[in-house]
């Protein structure tokens, strides 16, 4: 395998970062989450220690605090339940990728922790997921959709549904509603997830035989949308796909609506936020998104969650948080079947062997490179609500 043809460079790399270390070398200080009070005894309980990368400043910072909540509240439960008891190490890349690589390289120097949930990006986790599988430390994300994620190396794996599987879903139930002919596209040009998102959709579109009529770009931070969506609009699609994260994306749906594209948008996976309502308002109605969670299901898994999550954090959960607790649940899940939460290559190994595994998400399995096996929901909102699509 990879990490014992790597072995000496992982030997020098592993004694760079305990330099880096040594020397201070992150821009954000961890914080350390323990569910349980300071000095209570685990028992029996096999203690693990995860470093988490999370986007908790900045523009998308909802991102990175549902993941971190749906961390916390699953590091809760399972520290309760005694089998595993879990430490997080939780440390704030705030989107950027230089900053999520070096504090990446603080957790991977520290030979206490086993193993990395995070980045939240996937324009982050392509600059820290290398390392990690230089290094032998699994790293796995939660909202990292891009294609091509988990290939990176045998460390590197993700529970996050990829825009592979859920925009063409969220494309195909649009088009049979609409009978959509003709689709335009616009995506943000600057970052891997929407780029990726992008591609995935003009790869789907020519599939269907759909006549592309313009597809214009944009930047990140971007607030003015005008020029590319009058272009959008003189170019008459019967469906806008659309490939945004959703502080840009939810702009772009207000602005949309205001100069009269009223037709349908699809979205890629940075719609999937209440934040996308609670900006764009009412102009959010009518998009359409694949997702693996529904919130408003009455499945008993997925009302007891939002029960706790709100008990815990006074609002709902959403897909990144939920995305975050099964994926945590699955780590631990791991480590009682390695027997050890100090192993980094025992814990690999029997991640890589998940199978069935039974989440609120539903019955989730890696493949044999790491990525998800499991079933999509295609959502869309309406009255100021994620629903369950109807046909």
């Amino acid at each position: 395998m990879k990490r014992y043809q790597h072995f000496f460079l992982t030997m020098l790399a592993a004694f760079s970062l305990l330099v880096l270390a040594a020397c201070g070398n992150s821009t954000s200080g961890g914080e350390e989450s323990d569910a349980t009070d300071e000095g209570q005894a685990t028992g029996g309980a096999i203690e693990a220690k995860i470093g988490v990368i999370s986007y908790l400043s900045g523009a998308g910072a909802a991102y990175g605090e549902a993941i971190t909540q749906g961390l916390k509240l699953a590091q809760k439960e399972i520290n309760e339940q005694g089998e595993v008891h879990i430490d997080l190490v939780i440390e704030d890349s705030a989107g950027e990728a230089e900053q999520a690589v070096n504090v990446g390289q603080k957790l991977m120097a520290d030979d206490s922790i086993l193993a990395i949930i995070g980045p939240t990006l996937s324009t982050e986790f392509f600059a820290v997921a290398p390392e990690a599988d230089l290094n032998g430390i699994t790293i796995m994300g939660t909202s990292t959709t891009v294609d091509g994620i988990p290939e990176i190396g045998d460390y590197v794996f993700r529970n996050a549904v990829p825009e592979s599987l859920a925009i063409p879903a969220a494309i195909e139930k649009a088009v049979k509603r609409t009978g959509a002919k003709k689709v335009a596209l616009i995506y943000g040009n600057d970052d891997a997830l929407t780029k990726g998102g992008f591609e995935v959709m003009k790869r789907k579109a020519e599939e269907m035989g759909l006549e592309i009529t313009t597809i214009e770009t944009y930047q990140k931070g971007q607030s003015d949308y005008k020029a590319q969506l009058t272009k959008i609009k003189n170019s008459n699609p019967d469906l806008v796909l659309a490939s945004c994260l959703y502080n840009e994306g939810a702009v772009i749906l207000d602005q949309a609506r205001k100069m009269g594209i009223s037709v349908p948008f699809v979205g890629g996976n940075g719609f999937n936020s209440p934040q996308v309502i609670e900006i764009a308002g009412d102009a959010a109605n009518g998009l359409i998104v694949g997702t693996p969670y529904f919130g408003d299901s009455e499945d008993p898994k997925i009302v007891e969650f939002n029960k706790n999550y709100e008990a815990e954090f006074g609002k709902k959960p959403d897909q990144f948080a939920a995305q975050a607790y099964d994926a945590l649940y699955i780590y631990a899940d791991a480590i009682k079947r390695a027997g050890t939460g100090e192993d980094r290559d025992a814990f690999r190994d029997a991640l890589a062997a998940t199978k069935d595994f039974d989440g609120i998400l539903g019955k989730f399995s890696f493949d044999d490179v790491g990525d998800v096996v499991m079933d999509v929901t295609v959502v869309e909102i309406k009255d100021g609500k994620f629903v369950e699509f109807e046909e």
